[in-house]
């Protein structure tokens, strides 16, 4: 039941308007308001499931069609609040750092705090702050963290359009930006939805893609995707895709690099947003020399914990071979070698493999170990 001052549109208007203010009080560059309707995704979005693009990530299966019906996910919502917020700090160097070889390069957004909890408490204060207004308007918000259509519904929010790098993209901002949302039983005006996608006859996303993750325009094979690849995939990275990674040790931002709305990529005033532990410009040997304590203090409240350390070890070993061939590089593999496990094990012998043919390498001390040896046949 409506507070009887919302019974005429005029307020409701008011309330949209407030609503848009305040979510820039809360740090967010954008909200807006939709009455998302998401069925019509539902036959591409099963078809992609089919390819078995989502690779290992079987949550995207999960939850049946939740995803395309709001309302399964918070009973009683009648629109969503669609916001945005800038996640790249000013002085983070991105070209510049892929192009040195023995520097990690870490996805911008996973550079400081985990933004999944900066963004919800925001949700939160907004959530809140309407609250106070109205009463009980029934929400619930959301960042990355349940089945939901995220670009499609800020799609049609009209916030921008959904590029073939199937990243939402914006004339103001590029896609330097994280999103979230707020599924809310008011009845609030919704916001004209984007006309047309801007992108044109534009395919460097799609092109200069390092792995050639994307099958076409707006269909991506998360199985060759480096952020998949670095951050969710488990088990052994396939060896066609390692020697395309370069120093990207989690996630890739190369599709929003090449992009050319990128030109107009808004920075953030986050300090929660800032590098911690030098990982916009840290060295490849020195994160690969943390041992497992120092690697959950140093990622503790970062989104990089994700990937888990083992992971993390094996995602460096595969940089280390990337990178130049110097005896620090070898000498930081070899050493390395006694303690990894398994998995650890078979990339750091693949990265010295790459580094085999070296001149460096010949006047090293280090040998390089005999591969295991694979099982024989079975006989008839």
């Amino acid at each position: 039941m409506l507070p009887s001052f919302l019974s005429h549109p005029e307020q409701l208007d008011q309330l949209a308007c407030d609503i848009k203010a305040w979510a820039l009080d809360f740090g967010f560059a954008e909200a807006r308001i939709v009455d998302p309707d998401l069925a019509q995704y539902k036959d591409e979005y099963n078809q992609w499931l089919d390819q078995d693009y989502h690779a290992g990530m079987d949550y995207l299966a999960n939850h049946g069609d939740m995803r395309f019906y709001p309302e399964q996910l918070h009973p009683g919502t009648r629109r969503v609040i669609s916001l945005r917020m800038h996640y790249l700090p000013q002085s983070v160097e991105t070209v510049e750092r892929l192009k040195t070889k023995n520097k990690a390069y870490i996805a911008r957004y996973a550079l400081g705090r985990d933004y999944h909890k900066l963004i919800r408490k925001r949700l939160t204060q907004l959530a809140k702050k309407i609250e106070q207004a109205v009463g009980n308007h029934g929400y619930r918000a959301f960042v990355d963290s349940a089945p939901i259509l995220e670009r499609q519904i800020a799609e049609q929010a009209g916030m921008g359009w959904i590029g073939k790098n199937t990243l939402l993209l914006t004339p103001k901002a590029g896609s330097w930006f994280l999103l979230g949302e707020i599924f809310t039983n008011l009845p609030l005006p919704v916001d004209k939805p984007t006309a047309t996608r801007h992108c044109g006859s534009c395919t460097a996303c799609l092109t200069q893609c390092p792995t050639d993750a994307f099958v076409e325009p707006w269909v991506l094979d998360a199985g060759k995707c480096i952020s998949y690849l670095t951050i969710e995939h488990k088990g052994p990275i396939p060896v066609e895709l390692r020697s395309k990674m370069g120093n990207r040790i989690f996630g890739c931002d190369d599709c929003q690099l090449v992009c050319p709305w990128t030109k107009f990529a808004k920075h953030t005033k986050e300090e929660d947003f800032q590098p911690r532990h030098n990982l916009d410009a840290e060295d490849l040997i020195t994160l690969f020399e943390w041992d497992e304590s120092t690697f959950l203090k140093n990622t503790e409240g970062s989104p990089i914990r994700r990937t888990g350390f083992e992971n993390w070890q094996r995602n460096i070993a595969v940089a280390l071979g990337n990178a130049a061939s110097d005896e620090a590089t070898l000498a930081a593999l070899k050493n390395a070698l006694p303690h990894a496990s398994e998995l650890v094990k078979e990339h750091i012998e693949w990265a010295l493999q790459q580094h085999l043919s070296h001149p460096i390498y010949e006047k090293s001390a280090i040998t390089l170990p005999e591969p295991s040896t694979p099982p024989a046949d079975p006989v008839d």
